[in-house]
């Protein structure tokens, strides 16, 4: 009689013993669960982002573009390379401080009017960056011409001597491409090819990509070869 109390005493302090311990096992469970989710999107972020701009890298580029080739909905887009023009002197006199800075400024005019065109931005390599976008063939020259306005507009970078404003221009390279063709094979390759281009005319312009265009050769040479000077002193016409 007096042993049943006790008994059930015991049954109850065990069973809620073990849905406390259930409980508190799932919620040990739910929080593992949640940090691994956490750790899994973060390290997905840094395979498709690049650290410094916040943009997409190369790699989540590509995904984008796998996205829209994939689509049931084939169309037109528009591929648009994006190079700094005399970024190094940026860097060689300010310091790398600035230099990320300025990348940083680009990074962000480059996604708000990517996005302006419903398209996307990324960050290729050092100061190259890219977009791709749907095609508007009406808006296409005014797109181009406001990439490299707003790009060109004065950055307030960090030195060593306090924030000093920073005017940068941008050589564009522009290529219209199926959604199914290949990014980096057509696309971006037609972009780049007429970025040269724009680079060879002075820079702070945009060149569009057109049917058989090839890389620029080398800018015409100035005055004789070095060998052909050498030659010269040395008394040999041969």
């Amino acid at each position: 009689m007096f042993t049943t109390p006790l008994v059930i005493a015991t049954l109850v302090a065990a069973t809620l013993g073990a849905a406390v311990g259930f409980l508190t096992s799932r919620r040990k469970t739910r929080a593992t669960i949640a940090r691994l989710r956490d750790e899994l999107a973060d390290t997905m972020w840094q395979l498709n982002h690049d650290p410094l701009t916040g943009l997409h890298n190369r790699t989540g580029l590509r995904t984008i573009h796998t996205a829209v080739a994939a689509s049931a909905e084939h169309r037109q887009i528009v591929a648009v390379l994006i190079d700094l023009d005399l970024f190094k002197e940026v860097n060689d006199t300010f310091g790398h401080d600035a230099g990320d800075d300025l990348l940083k400024a680009t990074g962000s005019r480059v996604a708000r009017l990517a996005a302006l065109y419903s398209g996307k931005a990324a960050r290729l390599s050092g100061d190259e960056f890219a977009v791709i976008a749907p095609l508007d063939t009406a808006r296409l020259d005014h797109m181009a011409l406001l990439f490299t306005s707003v790009i060109a507009e004065p950055v307030k970078v960090r030195t060593d001597k306090g924030p000093v404003a920073v005017t940068i221009t941008a050589s564009l390279g522009i290529a219209v491409a199926s959604s199914t063709d290949l990014l980096e094979g057509v696309a971006l390759h037609h972009a780049d090819t007429a970025m040269y281009h724009a680079k060879q005319q002075g820079g702070n312009r945009h060149v569009l990509h057109r049917p058989g265009m090839t890389m620029p050769g080398h800018p015409t040479r100035r005055g004789p070869r070095l060998r052909d000077r050498r030659r010269t002193q040395n008394g040999s016409g041969a």
